[in-house]
């Protein structure tokens, strides 16, 4: 665990990063590497969002069970509310992950690995997944076990809706997602283009926020049939490890209904090397044989599936 003045220094920098995005996207930029539109970085000079990391905002108290306080408020100075990024119901963002109806044993490992630094992402300016590695560090065992119970025990309602089309929106970087530009339309391409229904909402955390995923055409029923056999028998299928319905089976997590662009950036990260915990082996040789466009592909039918 590190001690008390080095977690102060880290989380005061990035709270410092957090407020001034210029500073976070200041890093250089890879030559080559992960997709932009599945790891979208805050680009300079982008106004920052007043927030107060201590206190995750609850529109709608009657729809979880009550947070507790390190969900609700954190722990000053270094551990930020678990509630305010990932959302008072565990419902998240596509630039986190949804935490509710994760099992408590898989989220406790997820932590350890960002503690230890086995858990990374491919795209190193993030601030999401370094805030993430921050606090892992710095909240105690009793404070994780109780945030990953919370989440545990909460439903993770369906607020994606996947829409294969030939054209989506244009869109900007909104703090590390990507929002609706304006009313103008370009070709689809081969990218998974997902963004509030209206990004205020989203921004302010309501947890009723809901999202468009716009897929390439044809891609849901190529992601189920890459889902059921293993990518033509060179790997397990999905069920194997995740259930039946996609809904988890110990050790492997729930994946239905879940945010296709997350799905799409794990299994990038799977493939290099940036999840590399103790039980990554498996994800990591499945998704070795998953080009990109395969990817975008198991993520549009997962994300189309009831969570």
């Amino acid at each position: 665990m590190n001690s008390a003045p080095a977690r102060l220094t880290t989380a005061l920098t990035l709270l410092a990063l957090a407020l001034s995005p210029e500073l976070a996207a200041q890093a250089p930029a890879p030559s080559h590497g992960p997709p932009d539109w599945a790891y979208p970085v805050r680009p300079a000079g982008a106004t920052p969002i007043p927030i107060n990391f201590f206190a995750a905002p609850d529109w709608h108290p009657a729809e979880h069970s009550p947070m507790p306080a390190i969900v609700a408020r954190g722990r000053k100075p270094a551990v930020f509310a678990c509630g305010l990024c990932h959302r008072a119901d565990g419902a998240g963002g596509p630039e986190n992950a949804s935490l509710a109806g994760l099992t408590a044993d898989y989220m406790t490992r997820q932590v350890a690995d960002f503690r230890s630094g086995a858990r990374t992402g491919a795209e190193p300016r993030r601030l999401p997944t370094a805030l993430m590695a921050t606090i892992a560090r710095a909240a105690t065992d009793s404070e994780i076990t109780i945030a990953v119970r919370y989440f545990a025990a909460q439903h993770l309602a369906s607020r994606i809706a996947v829409i294969e089309s030939d054209s989506v929106p244009r869109t900007h970087v909104a703090g590390w997602l990507l929002a609706t530009s304006t009313g103008a339309w370009e070709p689809t391409g081969q990218r998974i283009v997902e963004v509030p229904e209206d990004l205020q909402q989203f921004e302010r955390r309501d947890t009723r926020a809901l999202f468009l995923a716009y897929v390439p055409v044809g891609s849901i029923a190529k992601g189920s049939t890459i889902a059921a056999t293993g990518n033509g028998g060179r790997v397990a299928p999905c069920a194997t490890c995740h259930g039946p319905a996609l809904h988890g089976l110990d050790p492997a997590p729930g994946i239905a209904g879940r945010s296709p662009t997350y799905i799409v950036r794990q299994l990038y990260d799977f493939k290099h090397g940036a999840r590399a915990g103790t039980e990554s082996a498996p994800m990591r040789l499945v998704a070795e044989q998953l080009d990109l466009d395969d990817m975008i592909a198991v993520a549009a039918f997962v994300a189309s599936l009831p969570p």
